[in-house]
């Protein structure tokens, strides 16, 4: 049989993206499944997204994840995108079809699988404070309103940014959903039974941040989920564990919407545990 020298390509556009862990999962799955299939971690300036989406046509890519800024932008950037993922109005990960790209979403569905799963919570009926706007809380808020959440309250700077995620929350999702100016500290009350962060704060290398929220008043069943994977242990994370109160760092979320970015890639299943692994280990957890 002829050498096949040709490595399928894939990867990641973002910026910032060099704290993103997610080609060291990938990696080490595509190395476990002996394909021949290579995860570029690559930073593209807001500016330079049309253009590099115009790169991965002509290479050949079979796919990208998108990550800070572009999870937005990149919709009008490609021939369709899925029903949820427009629900969402955010794609996290493109995927090939013959010479078509297709825009999904496995933020949400990733998410979702890791409360339930990770977190050992069922979201159904539970009131939800999300703090954030962007692509990722837009994906989170959707799958936990189908989820059936019974209250999400988004916590945002811009309020024309936070309103229009409410908005569509009610309107596509048909959640109960209302916006807060984020303009001082988040009090969490007894009332709440889920809070999120799916902001930036605490991302490497900003690692020491913290998102302006006061626990003090909080339910001692409190589940308190960051979506930031780079450090798993971020400090609101550090800051629930000290109450005694249940954690979801972001490691669960990122190998579950890895997981079926590469099965959407590749066609095939992916070795789950492998990519927990990797994560583990570049952390020294």
């Amino acid at each position: 049989m002829p050498a096949n020298y040709k490595a399928e390509l894939v990867g990641c556009f973002g910026d910032p993206v060099a704290e993103n862990p997610t080609g060291v999962m990938q990696e080490a799955a595509f190395n476990a499944m002996g394909l021949n299939w290579r995860y570029l971690t690559i930073e593209v300036k807001r500016e330079g997204l049309a253009d590099a989406m115009r790169g991965i046509r002509a290479m050949g890519f079979q796919g990208i994840n998108l990550t800070i800024p572009h999870k937005v932008a990149v919709m009008e950037l490609l021939d369709d995108v899925a029903p949820d993922a427009r629900m969402i109005g955010a794609v996290n990960t493109v995927r090939r079809e013959g010479n078509r790209l297709i825009g999904e979403n496995t933020d949400g569905k990733g998410f979702l699988r890791g409360i339930r799963e990770d977190g050992g919570i069922d979201p159904k009926g539970k009131r939800v404070v999300i703090l954030g706007a962007g692509g990722a809380a837009r994906a989170i808020g959707v799958e936990l309103a189908l989820a059936g959440a019974a209250e999400l309250v988004i916590y945002n700077r811009s309020q024309e940014r936070g309103q229009s995620m409410v908005s569509d929350l009610k309107s596509r999702a048909k959640a109960n959903a209302s916006f807060e100016q984020w303009s001082k500290t988040v009090h969490v009350t007894e009332e709440v039974d889920i809070l999120v962060n799916a902001t930036s704060i605490g991302l490497f290398p900003d690692v020491g941040a913290m998102p302006d929220v006061s626990l003090d008043g909080a339910r001692p069943a409190l589940m308190v989920c960051d979506v930031i994977p780079n450090p798993p242990e971020t400090r609101l994370v550090q800051a629930a564990r000290a109450r005694g109160l249940k954690v979801l760092t972001g490691l669960p979320m990122l190998v579950y919407q890895g997981a079926i970015g590469f099965e959407m890639w590749t066609g095939q299943k992916p070795p789950e545990q492998v990519m927990k692994e990797a994560l583990s280990r570049a952390f020294g957890l």
